[in-house]
């Protein structure tokens, strides 16, 4: 099998991975912010990278960010259920923290937008470290709103520091529409930052995946950051409890109908690459991999006051 081969398929296994751990956590979580719809644009900018990069994901894929950087999936639902053996040991229960130990920079502030910067930090320590490595910030398009997007992309971009920055723009700010928060694209504002802008088919795993690419190599070789658009559609809610009734039917159903892993399905199958039944029992493995998962991390212990007390949040080892 080809190198191309080989990492479409992983595209299309960590894209499974997501849906399918969305579908377990949502069934116990109403928190949850599932990433129905957005599989694509999340599966492509975290497969290929270098252990030592760095990535600040959009909470909309931070565990997706995890596990593909080599994060055990049980530990990660673990910190979901508020095990002891998840990354903040019971602390922090939420699916914003990444583990610092895979190069995950978390949401641990609680807010959106900071992360923007964390990325944009840890592009000026690689310059400083001179190891080639780059960070890859992920963010929504009500983050792109914020004054962090500015003085992020701003000082990327007058240091030509190692980043890229990647908004995930499905269209909406919890429920508030792109149209009523913003004027104009989010990719149009890169040329005023002296950067290159890319707008990308956010539903298409591959384009999505050789468009982040191509910007890690040109921030690895010293040319700074370049401004990534992923446009796509949350078919779900906000969160797993949320109807999303300020949408309408025919809005959902015409952007299910450009569901991004039945599009990459069927490049698969056309390329000859996997066919209907080597799908189905790929999607069973998964299945059979999420559902061991969860069912260990809801058997680990819950923290006690030896752990839950006053001293760090978050563990490292």
């Amino acid at each position: 099998m080809s190198t191309r081969d080989e990492n479409w398929l992983a595209l299309y296994r960590l894209m499974l991975v997501v849906r399918e751990s969305d579908r377990v956590i949502g069934g116990i979580d109403g928190h949850w912010h599932p990433a129905l719809g957005e599989e694509a644009a999340i599966a492509g900018c975290y497969h290929g990278l270098r252990a030592d990069d760095v990535v600040a994901p959009h909470y909309r894929g931070m565990l997706a960010a995890s596990y593909a950087r080599g994060a055990d999936l049980r530990r990660l639902f673990a910190g979901l259920d508020g095990r002891a053996t998840g990354h903040t040991r019971g602390r922090y229960r939420s699916d914003v923290c990444g583990p610092f130990e895979v190069g995950v920079i978390g949401l641990y502030s609680g807010a959106l937008g900071p992360p923007i910067e964390y990325a944009t930090g840890a592009a000026l320590a690689a310059r400083l470290d001179g190891k080639g490595a780059v960070a890859l910030a992920v963010f929504g398009d009500g983050s792109a709103s914020r004054g962090n997007f500015h003085e992020a992309v701003n000082l990327g971009a007058v240091l030509r520091l190692p980043v890229v920055f990647v908004c995930q723009n499905n269209q909406y700010a919890i429920s508030t529409p792109a149209a009523a928060e913003r004027g104009g694209s989010i990719v149009d504002r890169a040329p005023g930052y002296g950067i290159p802008g890319v707008r990308v088919d956010g539903n298409d795993v591959v384009a999505m995946h050789e468009a982040v690419q191509a910007a890690i190599a040109r921030a690895r070789a010293g040319g700074g950051p370049t401004l990534l658009e992923a446009f796509t559609y949350r078919l779900g809610g906000h969160m797993s409890a949320d109807p999303a009734p300020y949408r309408s039917k025919d809005e959902v159903d015409e952007w299910a109908r450009r569901d991004p892993i039945a599009l990459h399905e069927a490049r698969l199958a056309a390329e000859g690459i996997l066919d209907a039944q080597g799908a189905a029992r790929l999607k069973q493995e998964v299945e059979t991999e999420v559902a061991q998962a969860m069912a260990q991390a809801r058997e680990d212990p819950m923290p006690g006051p030896e752990v839950l007390g006053i001293d760090r949040v978050f563990a490292g080892a």
